[in-house]
């Protein structure tokens, strides 16, 4: 549609134009003394229009021919520009690359035309950012060469060069920097370093993903448990890992957590610290509940931290039930002195519900005899010891029977427990990884 308009455009004017000649009777009188020149007005429009047109022609040579030396130091500079930016480049896909010795020299080169266009007072816009880039891409080559000291040297320059306070790219560019820092000092196995880089860092920065890494790496490194904790749940709640990975991680801190655990106040301030879903792992719940009874802790507040393992397991009966039952029959039974009613009751009532569950008639049948039912202890210590898989646990089943037999005396039923617990124990002892 626009062609057409400006067909229909350019037809007008050509026919005003040939009307215009065509009609015109005009003259043009020239007088240049002595001389008189007489012309049409249509050859005077012509000639003055050509005269224009070539004097316009002249002006721009001219123009063109005076702008040649600028356009030349223009095009220099142009050169030069793109040959730094390409050496830029070039250090960044080397170090990609992992070749180290070339990603550095051309840092160094795109350094040196950077400050060769600066000395010949032709700086561009983005010199400063440019040259800090490069002094930090030169520093991490020579980290990865293990020149250590001309990385320090690199990294210094490059935050020399940055103003303080800068603009928003500056700024970004220092904290880069700042966490190179801090993941050569990681790399240098040097926790307190890398922690110190970081805790330089604003708060916003201090919160991203890649310095939580590396806080978390440091942390462990440091052998302190709780900051590599918190920094884990914090990368979590961001999802910096899949989800099965940071349940892993977490539960390692955990049970590093644990284990660290000196006296039962520091554990049990470390247990509060807790949310309910990581008390209720059996993952976490069973070993905290092992290292407190190990420290001394009451058996009250150790079956109160098993509560909610108990409860889940035997409501969720399955592969999980399977692997985590005998370690936790296992604590269950350190932990029975003072048992009182409500406990017996759970332990009755998952016996009865899982008649085909050894381990839960056992640990029902050692809450019986802490409680002094001797006739109901020996039947379901009866009834599980054979079955059980374990041997630590059946030798304890024997074991309390041979016991309970003598304490009626009966000597050949004793005797027989005995026996029953001694080749128990004999298995154990050969294959002691039957119950790690």
């Amino acid at each position: 549609m626009r062609a057409a308009l400006w067909l229909i455009a350019l037809f007008a004017v050509a026919v005003a134009a040939a009307l215009f000649a065509g009609n015109n009777q005009s003259t043009v009188t020239w007088f240049w003394s002595p001389y008189r020149v007489d012309m049409s007005l249509n050859l005077a429009i012509v000639l003055v229009t050509l005269a224009f047109v070539l004097l316009y022609a002249a002006l721009r040579a001219l123009s063109a021919m005076l702008q040649m030396p600028q356009q030349a130091r223009r095009w220099r500079l142009q050169q030069k520009e793109r040959s730094m930016n390409q050496s830029l480049l070039e250090a960044l896909s080397h170090l990609q690359a992992g070749r180290f010795l070339r990603a550095r020299k051309a840092a160094l080169t795109a350094l040196s035309t950077e400050q060769a266009l600066t000395n010949g007072h032709s700086p561009v816009p983005y010199g400063q950012q440019l040259a800090a880039t490069a002094n930090l891409l030169a520093a991490d080559a020579s980290h990865a060469l293990q020149d250590s000291n001309l990385r320090d040297q690199h990294w210094q320059k490059a935050l020399e060069i940055l103003p303080v306070p800068g603009s928003t790219q500056d700024a970004e560019i220092r904290e880069g920097a700042q966490m190179r820092a801090a993941r050569w000092a990681l790399d240098d196995r040097d926790a307190a370093e890398s922690l110190r880089r970081l805790g330089e860092l604003p708060l916003g920065a201090a919160r991203r993903t890649m310095a939580l890494r590396i806080k978390l790496k440091a942390s462990r490194l440091a052998g302190d448990t709780i900051n590599a904790l918190d920094t884990a749940r914090l990368l979590a709640k961001h999802r910096a890992f899949s989800p099965a990975a940071s349940a892993s991680v977490v539960r390692g801190l955990l049970l590093a957590s644990i284990r660290d655990a000196r006296d039962t106040s520091s554990l049990q301030h470390f247990w509060l610290s807790l949310d309910e879903e990581e008390r209720a792992m059996p993952e976490v719940a069973i070993p905290a509940t092992e290292r407190l009874i190990d420290l001394g802790g009451e058996a009250a507040q150790a079956r109160a931290w098993l509560l909610p393992v108990w409860v889940h397991l035997l409501d969720h009966p399955g592969q999980r039930m399977e692997s985590h039952l005998p370690k936790l029959v296992q604590v269950m039974q350190s932990c029975l002195a003072k048992l009182d009613g409500a406990w017996l009751a759970r332990m009755e009532a998952a016996a009865n519900a899982n008649p085909h569950e050894p381990r839960l008639q056992y640990l029902a049948g050692m809450a019986c005899v802490q409680r002094q039912l001797w006739g109901k202890a020996q039947q379901l210590l009866t009834r599980s010891a054979p079955r059980l898989e374990e041997p630590a646990l059946r030798t304890r089943a024997w074991q309390r029977l041979a016991l309970m037999a003598e304490h009626r005396g009966d000597m050949e039923a004793s005797a027989i427990a005995w026996k029953l617990a001694a080749q128990a124990t004999v298995v154990l002892q050969d294959n002691p990884s039957l119950y790690d």
